[in-house]
């Protein structure tokens, strides 16, 4: 009996610290998701106020988003579907600062020494290659593209282009070159947190080139000419971060014998 008596008292006594474990990670859990919550109702709150800032000056951006070329309207809705999108992307593109901050806020408690040094360091890196590849899409391939395509269907049409498809095909030939040009930040991320080497790298260059000329045939316009516009800088930035994931590895070595030989 007394036996039976000192089982059930420790069954008890796991039984209760592990409900006070649960009662300690409950508020933890809580506020975490307040965080969250708030990172979100602010990033909301500076997306709307950039929207309504857009939106309310249309006009103005108007001519750098039509660059004098002539569109219709099949609908007055997609004259509001026009302006709400145009309106959108240009939003995001301002408020984007903002949002990486307070991401940044959120994800930041959660990251290694490591991580947390990467992101400090290189966000305004991210930043800038984003801006980048937005405006090599704006001025170098849309126009080609757009001037391409049109001249083509000249041939045997009459080309009239909708706003809608017009702003679709705007969004088509920026936004994703953007994201695109985060290639070097990604392989450098990777690099950093020990999941990417250099061999790696060479070993999957052909296949990675393979892949590269598959993204840029589905984020371009189906024409040769723009695909071919977008593929050449991919090439180039995964051969700039063979280069970069080579200096973080070579850094991480000398540190390694440093702190060896100390």
């Amino acid at each position: 009996m007394a036996q039976e008596q000192e089982e059930q008292k420790n069954t008890n006594a796991k039984s209760s610290s592990q409900q006070e474990g649960q009662i300690e990670k409950g508020p933890s859990v809580v506020e975490h998701l307040n965080d969250l919550r708030k990172q979100v109702v602010k990033s909301a709150v500076v997306f709307i106020i950039f929207f309504i800032a857009v939106f309310s000056t249309i006009n103005y951006w108007f001519p750098y988003i039509t660059r004098g070329h002539q569109l219709i309207v099949l609908s007055p809705l997609e004259v509001v579907s026009f302006y709400m999108s145009i309106s959108f992307a240009l939003a995001f593109g301002l408020s984007l600062p903002f949002l990486s901050h307070f991401i940044w806020q959120f994800v930041k408690p959660g990251l290694t020494g490591r991580e947390s040094r990467f992101f400090s360091l290189y966000s305004p890196v991210m930043f800038l290659l984003f801006i980048t590849g937005i405006a090599f899409g704006y001025f170098i391939v849309n126009p080609i593209s757009y001037n391409f395509l049109t001249s083509l269907g000249a041939i045997n049409f009459d080309v009239m282009i909708s706003a809608h498809e017009y702003a679709r095909f705007l969004l088509l030939t920026t936004m994703p070159i953007g994201l695109m040009f985060e290639l070097p930040m990604v392989a450098m991320f990777l690099a950093s947190i020990e999941l990417l080497t250099v061999d790696t790298l060479k070993k999957v260059r052909k296949w990675s080139y393979v892949v590269l000329a598959v993204l840029s045939a589905l984020i371009t316009p189906p024409d040769f000419i723009s695909q071919l516009i977008v593929l050449i800088p991919m090439i180039l930035l995964y051969e700039v971060s063979i280069r970069l994931v080579a200096r973080i590895e070579k850094r991480s070595q000398s540190k390694d014998l440093e702190e060896s030989t100390s």
